[in-house]
């Protein structure tokens, strides 16, 4: 599909500005808050009247586009947006009768929000979308990128999941049994047989085109489903593999979003029956947390996996022989229903001989 040249990530761990994921940061009251930056570049202002999934969103994707030609277009994914804007603005229209709103509530409520701050401070006049799927938002935006790079070859564009935890969304979706009722650690997230898991946040954003010379690593392809069988989603993942690998080749490493939720444990148990024994299997969402994007928290990580960083015990659920990661599979099932898979592989730099050696 494309390649990737740039990376930031804003998450509950070391990830931002340098990447430290063999020490695992600790949940609070089953949250994984994310670990904000200084924002450097956001003129205070503006920081100011920032949503936090807006400042969370620009901030991870400033520094991408420092020293770097300006991208063709900006194309993020988001399951909530600015949630907590939302539901101050709608208090507002209460409170005051519908007179003297805030506009800047309103204008910072908006999923597109995030999109539109990045266009604006980097003065960018390109392509500006904003996918809002739920948990397959980040996996849409990603195929839209696709498309526009098989349109058009010879452009970039930056792309990115962002979600915010907002005290609305996680009061609505502890109620329906998607977070743990007891307390939990993330360090002790795979331990739990019970329903529901941890909630997370970030940012990643990613700049991407289809230059294979000195990018970090390749995302080959990206399916979604939906369904609630998991010999459906079985079945559809072999075909995925079948598809995206030479015959004969099998990915090295099978990363999940396994959760700690007792309910969701079939899909992830069915997927890995698939894999053979030489196949290392490791998880993420201890890192990150339970967020509809948290599928680009995962590609952040396999770019760095297929680019020589060890892979940390605390990921793993599964060893193997292989300490080199060409082929990473990442699956990620969103409260049962959306399913996604996505391949990130390695780039082969061509290396070059001079005469006479």
């Amino acid at each position: 599909m494309f390649y990737i040249h740039k990376t930031a990530c804003i998450s509950p761990q070391q990830t931002y500005p340098d990447a430290e994921i063999n020490v695992l940061t600790g949940s609070a009251d089953n949250k994984l808050r994310a670990t904000e930056p200084s924002y450097e570049g956001i003129p205070a202002g503006t920081l100011r009247r920032m949503s936090k999934s807006v400042k969370l969103g620009v901030g991870a994707a400033l520094p991408l586009l420092r020293d770097a030609a300006a991208p063709d277009g900006i194309l993020i994914g988001t399951g909530n947006g600015g949630m907590e804007d939302s539901v101050r603005f709608l208090k507002q229209i209460i409170e005051y009768k519908e007179e003297a709103l805030a506009p800047g509530t309103f204008v910072q409520s908006t999923p597109n929000s995030i999109a539109s701050q990045i266009a604006l401070l980097s003065n960018n006049k390109g392509y500006n979308i904003t996918h809002v799927h739920r948990g397959l938002a980040f996996e849409n935006a990603a195929i839209d990128v696709g498309m526009l790079l098989a349109e058009h070859p010879l452009k970039s564009f930056l792309l990115g999941g962002v979600d915010e935890i907002s005290s609305y969304n996680f009061n609505l979706e502890y109620l329906e049994g998607w977070y743990k009722k007891e307390a939990l650690s993330n360090k002790d997230l795979y331990e739990s047989d019970t329903p529901g898991s941890i909630a997370g946040e970030g940012a990643v954003l990613f700049l991407v085109n289809n230059k294979k010379a000195d990018a970090l690593a390749e995302l080959k392809a990206v399916a979604t489903l939906h369904s609630r069988d998991e010999n459906v989603v079985r079945r559809r993942l072999q075909d995925f593999i079948g598809s995206h690998l030479p015959a004969g080749e099998k990915p090295d490493l099978f990363l999940t979003g396994e959760n700690g939720d007792s309910r969701l444990l079939k899909f992830y148990t069915s997927c890995e029956t698939l894999l053979e024994e030489r196949v290392a299997i490791a998880r993420f969402k201890h890192m990150s947390g339970e967020y509809p994007t948290a599928q680009a928290f995962a590609v952040w990580l396999a770019c760095h996996l297929t680019r020589g960083y060890s892979l940390p015990f605390h990921m793993l659920k599964k060893s193997s022989v292989t300490r080199e990661f060409k082929n990473i599979l990442i699956y990620n099932t969103h409260q049962g229903v959306q399913h996604s898979f996505t391949l990130v592989s390695k780039v082969a730099q061509p290396t070059f001989i001079l005469p006479g050696t």
